[in-house]
């Protein structure tokens, strides 16, 4: 019996798959393999953002170990621009940028998982962004076979989302970055209140880079929501719903106290006859406002070390935005949990909280 697939993600639940194939180079090779097959395929890299079922994956699970950085040869003044392969893990990737003076990723420090898994759903954290610094990917595309490049505009970047997240099949190979040369070894601006308070600091200001990799992870960790093998908190899949976006009338209606924050307003929807351009712009509806998950469940009575009874997935004694594993926990219980709390909110607030991992095998 193959190993559990458990044993390869951080929330550590999951049945086996029919082959586990780890892969250190030519991943389009083996990627061509298990296509060629016709077995499905499942790609893992640190395994952070999946829940797998507990009856496992019928089909061929890579685990991809594919590392390497690599400086590319382009003429950009005051930029670094560098090819990472998918198997780098992301927050090895943040050391070695810190430590080479480049700017941009400072603030996504402690992320789990892979380089390649970065741009799926876009990662973000304090204030930065990988849409901010990705120029583009290598990527595998599943219906032409081909190894494509595709731009950081093709990618179709919002939100912790992207084309290959909303169903575009493939996989990523490598991910290029631009990165600002730092001479003075100081961080991009701080736009993030909660890091500029850590740091002591205004809004604004540029502080060493290694100040702000300490105050990230230190804040992270804070959360659970930094591996630690000595931190019980720490064995989830991350956050575990993303922080809704509602319209900016449906945000008045809830209470005043309600975290939020307003997003670009979208454009209204125009109907253009092909060939013709519109004669004035489409008028811009209502901003779309951020809300907070942690707040929302927290309000709706879910608190921190909240478990449903007899089960051993609980709400994390750090944040409420993460779902762990307190040990022996199974992907079922994982999703009921899940389920529960998107009831309490929308019952509570009419807001439906949207997962952020990828289920596999099963659904929410």
């Amino acid at each position: 019996m193959p190993s559990s697939l458990s044993e390869f993600t951080t929330l550590r639940v999951g049945g086996p798959a029919l082959a586990l194939v780890h892969v250190t180079d030519d991943l389009a090779g083996a990627v061509h393999e298990v296509w060629a097959s016709g077995e499905p395929l499942l790609v893992l890299g640190g395994g952070s953002n999946v829940v797998i079922a507990d009856e496992g994956f019928d089909g061929t699970a890579l685990l991809v170990e594919t590392r390497g950085i690599e400086q590319l040869d382009v003429a950009q003044p005051g930029r670094a621009t560098i090819r990472v392969q998918a198997g780098e893990p992301w927050d090895d990737l943040v050391a070695h940028a810190v430590a080479q003076g480049w700017a941009g990723i400072e603030g996504l420090s402690g992320i789990p998982g892979s380089s390649g898994a970065a741009p799926i759903q876009n990662i973000g954290a304090y204030g930065q962004e990988l849409e901010s610094s990705l120029v583009g990917i290598e990527f595998l595309d599943y219906l032409s076979g081909d190894l494509v490049y595709l731009t950081a505009a093709e990618l179709e970047l919002g939100y912790r989302t992207s084309s290959l997240k909303q169903g575009r099949e493939g996989v990523v190979i490598s991910i290029d970055l631009s990165l600002a040369v730092s001479p003075d070894g100081l961080s991009e601006p701080i736009a993030y209140d909660q890091l500029a308070s850590a740091l002591r600091v205004p809004l604004g200001s540029r502080v060493p880079l290694a100040d702000v990799r300490a105050s990230v992870l230190a804040l992270r960790a804070s959360k659970g929501m930094v591996l630690d093998p000595a931190d019980p908190d720490s064995v989830s899949a991350g956050s575990f719903f993303t922080n809704p976006l509602v319209g900016e009338n449906f945000a008045r209606t809830l209470p005043a106290d309600a975290p939020r924050w307003a997003n670009a307003p979208e454009p209204r929807e125009l109907v253009v006859p092909l060939g013709f351009e519109p004669a004035v712009q489409p008028e811009r509806t209502d901003f779309r406002v951020k809300l907070s998950a942690a707040w929302l469940i927290e309000h709706a009575g879910i608190g921190r070390g909240f478990s449903l009874p007899g089960s051993k997935a609980a709400i994390s004694s750090k944040h409420t935005l993460a779902i762990i594993n307190t040990g022996g926990a199974t992907a079922a219980e994982i999703s009921e949990l899940a389920r529960f709390v998107q009831t309490r909110v929308f019952s509570e607030f009419g807001v439906r909280l949207h997962p952020e991992p990828v289920f596999v095998g099963h659904s929410i």
